[in-house]
């Protein structure tokens, strides 16, 4: 039994650095080499979905080691060997009651965390700001209908085009921006076929379907570029269309707005107006 206790010890260690050690190997606004776990927060839904992760993968590793137990206690206790003249009983009442009670009362505590987690995801507060992006073959389009109704494309960046500090296939020539800590609301739609609109540091995912208005919604606490992808398979290049999300300050997303609003060639020119130098540099700093 001495084995059995060590090895469940060993067990229970390697599963609290799992759980522990997502944090400081996941990055912020993307995926890096090696990473474990998920990516760093950046709302608070993305909060929620990191504790009830963490939660169920205690709950697991807990089943794991047990399961492992019986195990090796069968093999050693119960071979040939050891157990020459086996046991002839079919039936045991309180095992038979425990093995079918036990898994239902996990569920439920799972069921009770769970619950409260798709509530929040589904049910968007009041928002602040609108934003419509539109899944194309193979680009983002997004439009602001309650700051002035412009719309741009966001394509992703050629490598001759990407800087040292763009991330590779993430990077894009036009991100959507948005204010740090306000509500948004993002409605989905395709243009053509069935795309995904995807953010992990924000906790997002949902379908953009032709045809058919479909919504979420988020709240970014930190400042910074985030990125996601379309996680749909929608044709030939999918792996092409990425979602770049730049996080601003309150002033800077007026001032970027206004100047959107101002500028009557910003559809034939392909971009909306870039971010004051000094906030821009500021997030890419922050992202790194």
């Amino acid at each position: 039994m001495l084995v059995f206790k060590r090895l469940a010890a060993v067990a229970v260690v390697i599963g609290a650095l799992i759980a522990g050690g997502e944090t400081a190997l996941a990055a912020f606004g993307q995926s890096v080499p090696w990473q474990l776990g998920l990516q760093d927060s950046a709302t608070p839904i993305m909060d929620e979905i990191t504790s009830f992760h963490n939660f169920l993968l205690y709950i697991i590793s807990l089943i794991s080691i047990f399961v492992l137990i019986l195990l090796i206690i069968v093999i050693m206790r119960f071979n040939a060997r050891a157990n020459p003249t086996p046991s002839r009983v079919t039936h045991n009442t309180v095992l038979e009651v425990a093995w079918t009670v036990i898994p239902v009362v996990i569920l439920i505590v799972i069921l009770l965390q769970s619950f409260p987690l798709l509530f929040h995801q589904l049910n968007t507060p009041p928002a602040d700001i609108t934003v419509k992006a539109t899944g194309k073959q193979w680009y983002w389009s997004y439009a602001y209908p309650d700051n002035g109704k412009f719309e741009f494309d966001s394509l992703m960046l050629q490598e001759k085009d990407r800087k040292a500090d763009q991330p590779r296939l993430l990077a894009v020539d036009n991100e959507m921006v948005v204010p740090v800590n306000k509500i948004v609301r993002v409605q989905t739609i395709g243009a053509e076929v069935i795309h995904s609109f995807a953010i992990p540091s924000f906790g997002i995912r949902i379908d953009a379907i032709p045809g058919r208005l479909n919504e979420t919604w988020f709240k970014a606490n930190r400042e910074g570029v985030y990125y996601g992808q379309c996680s749909e398979l929608c044709g030939k290049d999918h792996a092409f269309m990425p979602i770049a999300i730049k996080v601003v300050s309150e002033q800077a997303f007026k001032d970027w707005v206004e100047a959107a609003n101002k500028r009557p060639d910003w559809k034939s020119a392909g971009a909306v107006p870039a971010l004051p130098t000094a906030v821009a540099d500021a997030n890419q700093s922050t992202a790194r």
